[in-house]
Parts: C-alpha cells; sequence; structure tokens
C-alpha cells in the first residue's frame, strides 16, 4: 500500500485569527499558514512533491474559505532537513526564505536524498524532489519582516546554529503571538540531534528563541503538539544537561 493511500485530508489547527498550522502524515512535521489580505506565507514545505501537493490542496481550501490571495506568496524554511523542504517546488511562485548559508546546506542534495531514503521515503520520490528542489533567493542575517497586507506583519528570524547550523524561526504578532519554532523545538520526541547540529549552541538558540516571543506566545514544534514558553525552558535546561554529560 502506498504510504499516502487511505489517509484522511491533514486539518488546519487555528492558533490566532488567519494563523493555523496542521501536522502531515508520517513524520508529524509542522506546516504553518499566515494569511494577510495580499499575501499568504507557508512555514515549510513536507517531504516529497507528493506531501507538497496535499499541503498545496490544504492551503487552497483553507484560502478558498476565506477569501484574499489564492495561492501561498512567500514561503519560509526553517531548516534543511527532508521532512521540511523536499515538498517546496510545488510552491511555484513564492518568495523564499531561509537563514543565511541555508541555500548552500541544500546544495548538499546527494546527503539530502540520502537522508530522505534512510527514513523511509521512496527513492523515486526523493530523487525527483532533489532533482526539482527549490533554495531561498531571500537570505535572512539576524531578522526580516514580512508584509503581507492590511498591517499583517511576519518577523522572521534566523537563531541559529542549534538543531542545524541554519535555523530560522517565524513570529507573527498578534493575539496571541505565534511562534514557529522548526525543530529547534520538538514535542512529539526528544529532540534529535543529527550530525549537522551544533549542540554546544542549541540552548543559546532556545534562548534568543524565548525572547523572541516571550513568555505568552504560543510556540509551535516543528514535530507534535502547540507548546507554551514553560516547555520551550525546559528544553533548553533538558538540552543544556544532556550536551553537558555528552
Amino acid at each position: 500500500m502506498n504510504a499516502y493511500e487511505h489517509r484522511p485530508e491533514p486539518d488546519w489547527e487555528r492558533l490566532a485569527p488567519g494563523v493555523g498550522r496542521l501536522r502531515l502524515p508520517r513524520w508529524d512535521a509542522t506546516a504553518g499558514l499566515v494569511v494577510g489580505p495580499a499575501g499568504a506565507l507557508l512555514v515549510d514545505a513536507g517531504a516529497s512533491l507528493r506531501e507538497g501537493a496535499l499541503l498545496r490542496g490544504a492551503v487552497e481550501r483553507a484560502l478558498g474559505e476565506r477569501g484574499g490571495p489564492g495561492r501561498v506568496t512567500h514561503l519560509a524554511l526553517t531548516h534543511a532537513h527532508f521532512d521540511h523542504v523536499l515538498g517546496a517546488a510545488v510552491f511555484a511562485g513564492a518568495q523564499v526564505y531561509g537563514a543565511v548559508g541555508l541555500d548552500a546546506a541544500l546544495a548538499r542534495t546527494d546527503a539530502l536524498e540520502a537522508d530522505a531514503v534512510h527514513h523511509g521515503l521512496d527513492p523515486r520520490e526523493a530523487g525527483e524532489a532533489v532533482d526539482t528542489l527549490v533554495v531561498p533567493r531571500h537570505a535572512v542575517s539576524g531578522e526580516a519582516v514580512v508584509e503581507l497586507g492590511g498591517g499583517r506583519r511576519v518577523l522572521l528570524a534566523d537563531l541559529g546554529p542549534g538543531h542545524t547550523a541554519h535555523d530560522l524561526a517565524v513570529l507573527v504578532p498578534g493575539t496571541p503571538d505565534v511562534v514557529f519554532c522548526g525543530d529547534l523545538v520538538e514535542e512529539s520526541g526528544e529532540p534529535q540531534a543529527g550530525p549537522d547540529a551544533v549542540p554546544a549552541r542549541w540552548p543559546e538558540a532556545l534562548e534568543r528563541l524565548l525572547a523572541l516571543g516571550g513568555p505568552d506566545a504560543v510556540y509551535v514544534p516543528g514535530h507534535g503538539a502547540v507548546v507554551d514558553a514553560a516547555f520551550v525552558r525546559d528544553q533548553r535546561d533538558e538540552l543544556a544537561r544532556r550536551f553537558a554529560l555528552s
């Protein structure tokens, strides 16, 4: 059976007015959506072209219900792992953002493809996604603001290194403020430190994340349920202990 057959369509979880997220099937990676009158920003793009198409369908249904822009105009990639970037080519025409250096990380296509296959993506699908891979044209060093019209502004912040060398977070000011964390924060399991992680700097990256969102924000992990600042502080402390002993 194909891994995507007989799966229900993913549903958006509303986080604030005009802000939602869904948990994609199989790898449980989060995708976020921020909608303004003149634009729509997507946070991460799924693990394959097939998953990207599933995500695009969910986005188009959400935008159709709200009115406003009919497609994704901006795409923010939180880091270079396959389950967050390999669907990006589906969103043709979007302005693509990533932390400075992400383009070079994505240029290591052999390693990206091998990692996807290692984690269970069909080799043919992995090859197709890598062959059409979209890399950021907008490199975020420090912070950048994306305007979506009607006063809707989204802040992109380069907070790495930590989970990887190039970690981007997305702050959506509002009531409440919403922070898309990428895999700097994970709720569904222990944070994963692969060969491209920078363990000694990860707790510091979480300090910057907490400063970005503040104590009352909603924090959206790259995998798992939405959390609060206390959860992020606890994960920061646990990572500091873990890597101090390694």
